[in-house]
C-alpha cells in the first residue's frame, strides 16, 4: 500500500501560496491544529488506470444479486421504466440544471416542474402541489408539520399501518417539539377505521393514514375524513401513486394533504434511492406547503412564462417564518416521474394499475392454496397483500433467496407479533411463470 497522497498543486504552486500568506512550510500552516484533530493517512492503494478501475467496479458490481425475481415492496417497487424516461431526463438541459433562480434562463425547467405539479394534482385529487420533496418519508413528516401549523394544535394521530420507515421519520421530526404523537396499533386482517375515528378529538391537528397501507389493504376513508373535519382536524393520506390508476384518489375521499414516494413513477430501485417525495393539498393551505411552488404568469410582452411563485423556506424569508428547512427538491427524479406519467397517458396508467392488481390477485389465489398459508387481508388490496406462514417468515425469505426469489417483506422486523407473516408484492413485471415458481418453492420449503 502506498503512503503517497494526491495533490492537485505542483510544488512550485504550493511554495508560491505559502509565500503569499507568509508561512514557511506546510507543517507550519497546519501547526495551529492540535495533532489529535489532524487527518491521518487514508492509506489508499496505488493508483489505477481508467481501464483497471472500470474492471474493478465491474468486479464489485458482479457480487450483486443480478437475477433475483422480486416480490418485494414495502415502499420501493420493481416497475418497468419506458426508454423515453431515460432519454428525456438525460438531456443536458435537464440533467445539469440547478435551482431555477433566474426564470428568464430557466423556462424549460420551470415549465417541466409546473407540469409535474399539475400531474400530481390530477393524480391525487388535490388543488395544489409543490415542486417535489426528498422522498416519501420526509414528505409525510412535512405534512405532519404542515397540519400543526394550519390548525395551531399539537396532537397527531397516526395509523400503525403506515409504512414503519416513514413513521420513524415523523418521530424524528417531532422528537424535540411539544407535540403528542398517538400511534394506533394496526389490526392486520381488519380494515375497519373505527379505531382511528375514536382517537380523533378537538385537540387533534391531523389523523395520518396510508392507502394502500403497509399490509397492502385498500380502505375508504370518507367516514374518517368526515369525523376529523367535524372536530377541526385534517386528514393526511400517504399513497402509492401507481395504485391511483385504479384506487379512488385521496382527494375524492376528503383528504386535506396527500403525500407519497415517487420512486414507482419512472425511477429505478437503485439500492433505495434517489427518489422523490410528492406533497399536495387543498388550495387554502398553499402558503403552508414546504419547499417551492412553480407558477404560471405572463411577461411584459404578454407571453406565457413560469416563475418560482412561492418559496417559503429559510433561504428566502425570515427563518422563523419559514415553513420548512427543506433546502432543495428532487427536480430530476420528479422530471422522470412526469415523463413516465406523460408517456403512459390516462389509459396507459390505468392499464398499468390494472395489470398490477390482476397479477397480485392471481398470486394471492395461488399462494392461498398452499397448506398452512393464510392471506390476512380482510378487504380489498392493490398489488400487495399479507400472508401468514407456519414458519418464521424471515427464515422462509432467506431460504427462498437461495432459490433466486426475493419473496417479500417479513413483518416481524416491524411488528414483533407478526413474525410468521410477510407482505408479498406483485408488479406488472412479474409473469405467471414466476408467480407459479414462487408458489412451488414456497410449498417445498414449508413442507421440508
Amino acid at each position: 500500500m502506498s503512503t503517497a497522497s494526491y495533490c492537485p498543486n505542483t510544488p512550485e504552486e504550493i511554495r508560491a501560496m505559502l509565500d503569499a500568506i507568509g508561512v514557511a512550510s506546510l507543517d507550519d500552516l497546519f501547526r495551529p491544529i492540535p495533532p489529535g484533530l489532524r487527518a491521518r493517512s487514508f492509506d489508499l492503494p496505488e493508483g489505477m488506470s481508467e481501464f483497471e478501475m472500470l474492471h474493478r467496479f465491474q468486479s464489485l458490481a458482479g457480487k450483486n444479486a443480478q437475477h433475483l425475481v422480486h416480490f418485494v415492496g414495502g415502499g420501493f417497487y420493481d416497475h418497468l421504466i419506458p426508454a423515453v424516461v431515460d432519454h428525456l431526463s438525460g438531456r443536458a438541459e435537464f440533467y445539469t440544471a440547478y435551482t431555477p433562480y433566474q426564470p428568464e434562463c430557466s423556462q424549460g425547467t420551470l415549465q417541466a416542474l409546473f407540469e409535474y405539479q399539475t400531474a400530481i394534482c390530477r393524480l391525487t385529487g388535490m388543488d395544489v402541489s409543490n415542486a417535489s420533496l426528498y422522498d416519501g418519508g420526509t414528505a409525510l413528516a412535512e405534512a405532519a408539520m404542515m397540519a400543526l401549523r394550519v390548525t395551531g394544535r399539537n396532537r397527531l394521530v397516526i395509523d400503525g399501518a403506515v409504512n414503519p420507515f416513514h413513521r420513524e421519520v415523523v418521530r424524528t421530526y417531532l422528537a424535540n417539539l411539544d407535540v403528542e404523537l398517538v400511534e394506533i396499533e394496526p389490526k392486520l386482517g381488519m380494515e375497519d377505521d373505527a379505531r382511528l375515528r375514536a382517537s380523533v378529538d378537538d385537540a387533534t391537528a391531523a389523523v395520518i393514514v396510508q392507502n394502500p397501507n403497509f399490509f397492502g389493504s385498500v380502505s375508504d376513508f370518507r367516514k374518517l375524513a368526515a369525523d376529523a373535519h367535524a372536530v377541526g382536524a385534517l386528514l393526511v393520506v400517504s399513497t402509492y401513486p401507481v395504485a391511483l390508476g385504479l384506487v379512488e384518489s385521496p382527494g375524492a375521499m376528503g383528504a386535506d394533504i396527500v403525500v407519497g414516494d415517487g420512486q414507482s413513477l419512472g425511477n429505478p430501485l437503485s439500492f433505495g434511492g434517489p427518489s422523490f417525495g410528492f406533497i399536495a393539498s387543498r388550495k387554502e393551505y398553499i402558503r403552508n406547503l414546504p419547499g417551492r411552488i412553480i407558477g404560471e404568469t405572463v411577461d411584459k410582452n404578454g407571453q406565457r412564462g413560469f416563475v418560482l411563485t412561492l418559496q417559503a423556506r429559510e433561504q428566502h424569508i425570515k427563518r422563523h417564518k419559514a415553513t420548512s428547512n427543506i433546502c432543495s427538491n428532487q427536480s430530476l427524479c420528479a422530471l422522470r416521474g412526469l415523463v413516465f406519467l406523460s408517456s403512459l397517458g390516462n389509459e396507459g396508467f390505468a392499464d398499468l394499475a390494472r395489470l398490477n392488481y390482476d397479477k397480485a390477485q392471481y398470486a394471492k389465489d395461488v399462494l392461498a392454496r398452499i397448506g398452512g398459508v393464510e392471506v390476512m387481508n380482510g378487504g380489498p388490496t392493490f398489488n400487495e397483500f399479507a400472508i401468514c406462514l407456519p414458519k418464521i417468515a424471515e427464515e422462509v425469505v432467506v431460504a427462498l433467496l437461495r432459490k433466486g426469489v426475493a419473496t417479500g417483506v417479513p413483518l416481524g422486523r416491524y411488528y414483533p407479533e407478526l413474525e410468521k407473516c410477510l407482505v408479498v408484492t406483485v408488479t406488472e413485471k412479474r409473469t405467471k411463470e414466476e408467480i407459479d415458481s414462487l408458489a412451488r418453492h414456497l410449498e417445498a420449503i414449508l413442507c421440508s
